[in-house]
This record gives structure tokens, sequence and C-alpha cells, in this order.
């Protein structure tokens, strides 16, 4: 079991990886959606009773966070303020469910409003969310 959540949570950082290099592909600032503004970001998992959230990795463009070690069945990050000019916003959780019915549910807020979600279902989860600003 060990294994497997270790090798799911490598091909979800690779993933959330893959979308920070191509953020940042991005050049013209002119043309992107939220060019010249900075936002508050929150993001948050939700599981489903009985399960267990493991690690979260969240960022914004190319600066992930990983948090590791978590317990419980609801996790939220610190508000992280992006800076003038973000292009997008990721997150990706996994979790140990009690069986194969088990959710999870992750979720990116931009400034106090729910902006995309994610989710999972199975008694492995990994659930992510991309938002472009």
């Amino acid at each position: 079991m060990s294994q497997l959540l270790r090798g799911t949570f490598f091909v979800l950082l690779a993933t959330m990886l893959f979308g920070f290099v191509t953020s940042c592909s991005k050049d013209d600032d002119d043309n992107v959606n939220g060019a010249g503004k900075s936002h508050k970001v929150v993001f948050k998992a939700i599981a489903s009773s009985g399960a267990d959230i493991d690690v979260a990795v969240y960022g914004i463009d190319g600066n992930p966070t990983t948090a590791s070690s978590l317990s419980g069945e609801t996790w939220s990050s610190p508000e992280v303020t992006s800076e003038a000019g973000a292009y997008n916003a990721n997150v990706a959780v996994n979790a140990v469910g009690t069986n194969a019915s088990s959710t999870l549910k992750v979720q990116i807020w931009v400034d106090g409003e729910l902006k995309k979600e994610g989710t999972s279902s199975g008694q492995y989860l990994s659930a992510s969310a991309s938002y472009v600003f």
C-alpha cells in the first residue's frame, strides 16, 4: 500500500510540474487573463467519513508546496497571495479511504469564490484540480 501511495504521489507531482512548466510558457502577459492582478488563493480537500488525507501538493505557477504527513478527513492550505500576472493555480491530494466507495474532493478558492473542483473515488484516492486566472 505504501508503494502504491508513493507511486501515485510521484505521478501527481509529475502532472503538476508539467502544468507548471506549460503555464510558464505563456510569455505574452498582455493576453493572460490574470495579468496585472494578484489573487488570494486557498486550496482545500474534503474526504468521505473515515478516509485519511495523506499528502497535498499545491501552488501557483512554478512554485509548488508539499504538505506531507497529513491526517484527517479535511485539509486546507494557508492563504496564498499570487503575484500580479500569475497564470494558474494547481492542487493534488492523496488519501486512503475505508472502502471502494470512499470519495475525495479538492477545491481551489480564489478571492473567496470556489473556482474549481476535482474528485476521486475508491479506496486509494488521488484528486487534482487546476485553475487559470
